[in-house]
């Protein structure tokens, strides 16, 4: 397996799972200040522009959630068997991908959604707001502790850890969310994670 990811990007969310698994993998870094994801060369990988995207003996998986979803099949320890449980952990991962990683983007993103300067920059000063909301979700809604499904660890907490990873510099203020907090605790006591930060993945 191959890895295409970029540092601080959801991408990494894919790296710590591989990592949880133990399954081996190479990797290739795309610069983004560059414009390495827009480059023709890699628009043969991910026609998207975009991270992640695992190359799998020559075929190419490209979408966060679907790239957690097969390493969860090749290592079943990261997916609960019981369908209800798998649920919630997916619905998590759902929420991520649809509303808290959208507002995020909204901070260096907005031209994917305006073309005036003016709606960029009312986007960019929402986002402490809608992330704070997003953490707030979390904190109530999604952490039974220390995990999202309590004392096992999914794919859904490499991707939930890597988005709260964002939250810092989106202005939130983490002290009203001590679940949350812990949560990250317990996520950088992990050897998959200390890994990544030692290759310097995580920036």
């Amino acid at each position: 397996m191959k890895l295409y990811y970029a540092t601080s990007t959801i991408s990494i969310a894919v790296a710590i799972a591989l990592e949880e698994a133990g399954l081996p993998y190479d990797t290739h870094q795309l610069n983004f200040a560059a414009g390495d994801q827009q480059s023709p060369g890699y628009a043969k990988v991910n026609p998207k522009g975009r991270v992640p995207a695992l190359e799998v003996d020559g075929t190419i998986l490209t979408e966060t959630g679907a790239l957690l979803d097969y390493i969860a099949t090749q290592a079943p320890h990261l997916m609960p068997t019981d369908p209800i449980q798998a649920a919630r952990a997916r619905s998590v991962m759902y929420y991520l991908a649809s509303t808290m990683h959208v507002n995020h983007a909204h901070k260096m993103r907005g031209h994917r959604w305006a073309d005036q300067d003016s709606s960029k920059q009312d986007m960019k000063a929402k986002v402490p707001e809608t992330m704070t909301a997003s953490a707030q979700y979390i904190e109530t809604d999604c952490l039974t502790g220390p995990f999202i499904l309590g004392d096992q660890i999914t794919i859904a907490d490499t991707y939930l850890f890597m988005v709260c990873t964002w939250l810092p510099g989106d202005g939130v203020d983490l002290a009203p969310f001590p679940k949350l907090r812990s949560f990250m605790d317990a996520m950088e006591a992990r050897d998959s994670v200390k890994t990544i930060r030692a290759k310097g993945m995580l920036g």
